[in-house]
């Protein structure tokens, strides 16, 4: 199993001989309305889009998970497994076969298993996703929402903000540090990808200047138990992570 960061939302993931593209921003900026005097965010450089995919994997339909122009990299004819939120971005911009999944389904690729998990509700609820492969298996959420039905079983890596992000009045939409001890304990993970907050990226805008962050990846780094090692991931480089735990038809190892 192997990750790709790509900033922000974005991951390559390479499971086995698919790779899955999980809410890509490769290109042009990204903008919130009413315009980028409100909130503005450019990447340092544009990538091309991952070549010989399997998969896009979208968890919310929102831009900085579905940003139009990078989709637009991408042949209308891949496969797509959306919340339903993206699943309706993903029609509009002219993909030919969509796949809605809603909290609790699940889809199937080959050898790989995606289930569903109830994500950031802004405002409606969107998706996280437990990913399990005979390579590896993975949780990935965006935001640092953690549904308590899910039941805990030993995973490979998680993918997670570890900071807070927030605005005043209206608190953290971004719950990473509040996360992270619950991920560790329903999962018990080898490896944590920190996500979400990455990537050279320069924003701009009047929501900028209010916008707080809580933490860090040093502080989260010194909170994890012996034998986790937490990934700060640089844009562009592949990861591997080792698969260490059996699935879940198994009993894990003590």
């Amino acid at each position: 199993m192997h990750a790709t960061y790509f900033g922000a939302n974005g991951w390559l993931l390479e499971l086995g001989d698919l790779r899955v593209l999980v809410d890509p921003w490769l290109t042009g900026p990204l903008q919130f309305p009413p315009g980028p005097w409100f909130f503005q965010g450019e990447l340092a450089e544009s990538r091309p889009a991952p070549a010989d995919l399997d998969l896009l994997l979208l968890t919310q339909g929102l831009d900085d998970h579905c940003h139009p122009a990078s989709l637009a990299l991408l042949p209308l004819t891949l496969p797509v497994v959306a919340s339903a939120s993206g699943a309706a971005k993903a029609r509009q911009l002219g993909f030919q076969h969509v796949s809605t999944l809603a909290p609790g389904q699940q889809h199937q690729l080959g050898e790989l298993s995606i289930t569903a998990t109830a994500g950031a509700p802004v405002p409606q609820v969107e998706n996280g996703y437990l990913l399990e492969h005979p390579c590896g298996s993975l949780y990935l959420e965006p935001h640092g929402y953690l549904p308590a039905n899910l039941p805990g079983r030993r995973l490979d890596a998680v993918i997670t903000p570890v900071v807070d992000l927030g605005l005043p009045l209206a608190g953290a939409f971004v719950r990473g540090t509040q996360v992270l001890p619950e991920l560790l304990e329903r999962f018990q993970p080898h490896t944590v990808l920190a996500s979400t907050a990455g990537g050279d990226v320069r924003f701009s805008g009047l929501l900028t200047q209010v916008l707080w962050q809580k933490g860090s990846t040093a502080t989260a780094a010194t909170g994890l138990p012996e034998g986790c090692r937490l990934i700060d991931p640089v844009v562009g480089e592949r990861y591997a992570i080792a698969a260490h735990h059996p699935g879940p038809q198994h009993s894990a190892p003590g």
